[in-house]
């Protein structure tokens, strides 16, 4: 694996400065590298990892589950490619199982959710079925103990 994309991955908030001392290369050698890694559609974006729970951002996030009917010629991929265009939809991952597509989806308000899959999923000819699944807390995002989450499940001492 790339040396500085693997240090994207284990180290994610790190300056470019001090990815280049970790890697024993100048900055201007590891931004290169970067933007060679976006140029070549590796590297999408760069994201922070959120505690909304210390935030009171008013954000409802979903996982619904899809049922297609997949096309001829096309599989899945024309109606996941549409699907994932809503504005609405976080991500979409094609699935083995039970259903054909997991989206992650977020709203003002479970209402305004509601009614994109009601309005906008739902209809669209070759949607099956959908079953939303509303995220009520988060223990762990993207490999990040969620601080709160861990502190409050931990046993009570008791003192015999």
């Amino acid at each position: 694996m790339n040396p500085v994309l693997k240090l994207l991955l284990e180290g994610g908030s790190l300056t470019t400065a001090q990815m280049a001392q970790v890697l024993k290369l100048s900055e201007a050698d590891v931004n290169r590298e970067l933007d060679t890694l976006k140029k070549n559609g590796v590297l999408l974006g760069m994201r922070p990892i959120l505690n909304l729970s210390q935030e009171d951002s008013g954000v409802v996030r979903a996982v619904i589950e899809v049922r297609l009917t997949p096309e001829r010629g096309g599989g899945f991929n024309r109606l996941a490619g549409r699907i994932a265009r809503f504005d609405e939809v976080e991500s979409c991952y094609l699935m083995s199982g039970g259903y054909d597509l997991m989206i992650i989806v977020n709203g003002a308000s479970l209402q305004k959710v509601a009614a994109f899959v009601s309005e906008k999923l739902s209809t669209i000819e070759g949607v099956l079925s959908t079953a939303t699944h509303f995220m009520l807390r988060s223990y762990k995002e993207h490999g990040f103990l969620i601080e709160n989450a861990a502190q409050e499940n931990e046993r009570l001492k008791v003192a015999p």
